[in-house]
């Protein structure tokens, strides 16, 4: 079973694009599949509501709802999120981000990666 895991802005996608995310993984995957997020990733999108206002607030608040009780929050024991998602990837793990520096990280490893493109569609790279 792969897993999946959710960086912080790729939760935000649903509000900025309007695109559902976990359908069009679902569309996607052709091998059994467990959504997760980090802890840290969670922090984040709370962060996120606290500091900003507008649409990027409105982004976060709509990313924590949507994971509640789709998707598993692993406890970890802190750190940056992004260093926290390369150093527990392998083999059986895709990661679902839109951040630049974290896909070229991740690239370099040969692990696969989830994006947005042309703001409706998700690839699987």
């Amino acid at each position: 079973m792969k897993r999946i895991i959710i960086d912080t802005n790729f939760l935000l996608i649903p509000a900025q694009f309007n695109v559902d995310i976990f359908s069009k993984i679902k569309e996607l995957m052709t091998v059994p599949y467990k959504l997760v997020i980090l802890d840290e990733t969670v922090k984040e999108l709370e962060k996120i509501m606290e500091e900003q206002r507008g649409k990027s607030r409105d982004a976060a608040k709509l990313g924590l709802q949507l994971i509640e009780g789709r998707v598993e929050i692993i406890t970890t024991l802190g750190g940056h999120a992004d260093d926290l998602i390369v150093n527990m990837s392998d083999e059986n793990t895709i990661v679902a981000t839109q951040d630049q520096e974290l896909k070229r990280r991740l690239k370099g490893k040969d692990i696969k990666i989830i994006y947005l493109r042309q703001k409706k569609q998700l690839y699987l790279g």
